[in-house]
């Protein structure tokens, strides 16, 4: 018996949240299980509905996005969440990159892209193939100057520092094993001790880290 995604979305408009309510609950493996009105609403239900994933809107009233965001991770880590935006004007996607979201959507994504990301971000993977993914951590990283962190950097094995930087630039794990020349499987193995080593929690989070750490620059 194949265990559906719980989802919640938290979306200030009705069109919104009512639409991609519609689209999700058409998956066979996908259960929208509540509704958040702002950010404050979304942490509470979070807490009441465990869901796998949140879809979560930046721009709320009472309690934005990113702030939300940032409780939700600390408290409940097993919950991914997916930022919605419209890119050209959410300038504090990549904050919510760095606090904990596994990735981000355009809020005028199709049914079919919305029901991947969905899955893939609640299998433990992260929005970070598709090209405009790349260009949104590069642009807002410029802004930020790198941070070196040769402590932890140093824990990271010759081999596992390359895989950091192809993570950070976008590649599958079935690129990542095509570059390097090794079995996938492999691949796997180098993400997940990375993940440890560095105390983070997805994919995300690590090309968020190599660029703040200076190991990939904008551009790259």
């Amino acid at each position: 018996m194949t265990t559906h995604i719980r989802v919640l979305v938290a979306d200030d408009q009705t069109l919104i949240r009512e639409s991609f309510g519609i689209l999700l609950n058409a998956q066979p493996d996908i259960d929208v299980v509540g509704e958040a009105v702002n950010g404050e609403d979304a942490v509470r239900q979070v807490g009441e509905l465990a869901p796998d994933v949140v879809l979560m809107d930046i721009r709320m009233p009472v309690l934005d996005g990113l702030e939300a965001t940032l409780r939700i991770t600390e408290h409940n880590p097993d919950v991914k969440i997916i930022i919605l935006t419209t890119f050209d004007s959410d300038e504090y996607v990549y904050e919510a990159l760095r606090v904990g979201a596994s990735g981000f959507l355009l809020k005028d994504t199709s049914a079919h892209q919305l029901a991947d990301a969905v899955r893939t971000i609640a299998h433990g993977g992260a929005l970070l193939a598709p090209t405009v993914t790349k260009r949104l951590i590069e642009e807002f990283s410029r802004l930020h100057t790198p941070r070196r962190r040769n402590e932890r950097i140093a824990d990271l094995s010759e081999r596992e520092t390359e895989v950091l930087c192809l993570i950070a630039q976008g590649l599958s794990n079935s690129e990542l094993a095509t570059r390097l020349v090794i079995a996938e499987q492999t691949v796997k193995t180098h993400v997940s001790r990375i993940l440890v080593k560095l105390g983070l929690r997805d994919r995300t989070q690590a090309a968020v880290f190599a660029y703040e750490a200076g190991l990939v620059v904008a551009g790259q």
